[in-house]
């Protein structure tokens, strides 16, 4: 093909990407947006979404960032019986990376200004192995709430197991599975995630070790010379 044919129609598909993205999005005053249970002003779910599913019983707020091929879905199934009327609930200013999965049965609920990496999964339900005659996949499991307190950070690749709690600024480490209580102000890694650092007052940042880094204030509060380690 020649190059400057090939030129055009590159910058064409290119352009009609950018427009098919723009148009795609789901933003407040949408007919896909008034679909949700509630759609904060400035929110946006990017194009192309993965799943939404049964949007009426999912709630964001106000300046949500949601990423490209993300999953948000509550039940088992669309127009699934006895919905929950929040089953999945998203506070303000949070950020849902690409990729990323919500699935909800009975209740997954992110405080304010909660950020996750790329390609997290979260879910409050799982799956039984009890019965040894049928297929692990029609075996449902308990629901068990998951909440994730504001201002924390969850990494790439994480993954929030049913019936987990995550405290306030929180730090989840990028490929750890979180299961249990995280305390307010914790750094957690690991498979599974387990202590890393935690904040005492007075005193700083304390590793397992007894490694003591100070608090910052600020954007960019750490010091270029600590290493990157938690």
């Amino acid at each position: 093909m020649d190059i400057g044919i090939k030129t055009l129609l590159n910058r064409g598909v290119l352009a009609g990407w950018r427009w098919l993205d723009r148009m795609g999005r789901i933003t407040p005053g949408t007919r896909a947006a008034a679909g949700f249970g509630s759609f904060g002003e400035s929110s946006s779910i990017g194009f192309p979404a993965a799943t939404l599913m049964n949007p009426r019983s999912i709630h964001i707020g106000s300046g949500v960032l949601v990423g490209r091929q993300v999953t948000l879905s509550v039940g088992y199934g669309a127009d699934y019986p006895g919905l929950p009327e929040r089953g999945l609930v998203i506070g303000d200013r949070c950020v849902i990376g690409d990729r990323s999965g919500l699935v909800a049965h009975e209740l997954i609920e992110l405080g304010d200004d909660v950020w996750f990496g790329q390609d997290v999964f979260v879910c409050d339900a799982s799956h039984g192995y009890q019965d040894p005659d049928m297929p692990i996949g029609e075996q449902f499991g308990g629901h068990q709430p998951v909440r994730i307190g504001s201002g924390s950070w969850v990494g790439h690749g994480a993954i929030i197991l049913p019936g987990t709690t995550i405290g306030r600024n929180a730090v989840v480490a990028a490929g750890s599975v979180v299961r249990g209580e995280v305390a307010d102000h914790c750094v957690v890694g690991g498979a599974p995630a387990k202590l890393l650092r935690r904040l005492e007052p007075g005193v700083g940042w304390v590793g397992r070790r007894g490694d003591v880094r100070p608090v910052r204030r600020g954007h960019f509060g750490d010091d270029e010379n600590e290493p990157a380690s938690a």
